[in-house]
């Protein structure tokens, strides 16, 4: 089962484009990466530059607006994800548990849908998907 973990830092809706970080801290989140490299579970990962620095699409009119960051009415922003193939919920908990992450951060987990999950009518309205995740990775 894949799991997407989703780190939640308290306070960085409002950091700067240009934030530095702790190299202490970076030290630590890379052990903890190594370990889930070295125990065969991540998929893939990678850290998010702050909202500041993005940007926001809505449809809300049935038009593209787009708003660029900061996003006054942003309360939680994500800062980072993993994504890890394990055997059930439990272990990706688990493994969110070891995380050396700091009073201030939050990890989310959501399981991964899979083709199998949907009914054969929505299989088939999604016919080509793999395709296009095959397609999707460099």
């Amino acid at each position: 089962m894949r799991f997407m973990m989703l780190m939640i830092p308290l306070g960085y809706e409002t950091a700067p484009p240009d934030i530095d970080l702790d190299p202490e801290r970076v030290a630590a989140m890379m052990k903890y990466n190594e370990a889930l490299k070295d125990a065969g579970v991540l998929i893939t990962l990678d850290g998010l530059h702050p909202p500041s620095a993005g940007a926001r699409v809505s449809f809300a009119t049935g038009k593209p607006l787009v708003t660029d960051g900061p996003f006054t009415e942003a309360k939680e922003v994500l800062g980072d994800y993993w994504m890890i193939d394990v055997a059930s919920r439990e272990e990706a908990i688990a493994w969110a548990t070891k995380c050396p992450a700091s009073s201030s951060e939050i990890i989310e987990i959501r399981q991964v849908q899979e083709m199998s999950d949907f009914s054969p009518e929505v299989q088939k309205a999604a016919a080509g998907f793999s395709e296009l995740q095959a397609g999707s990775r460099r």
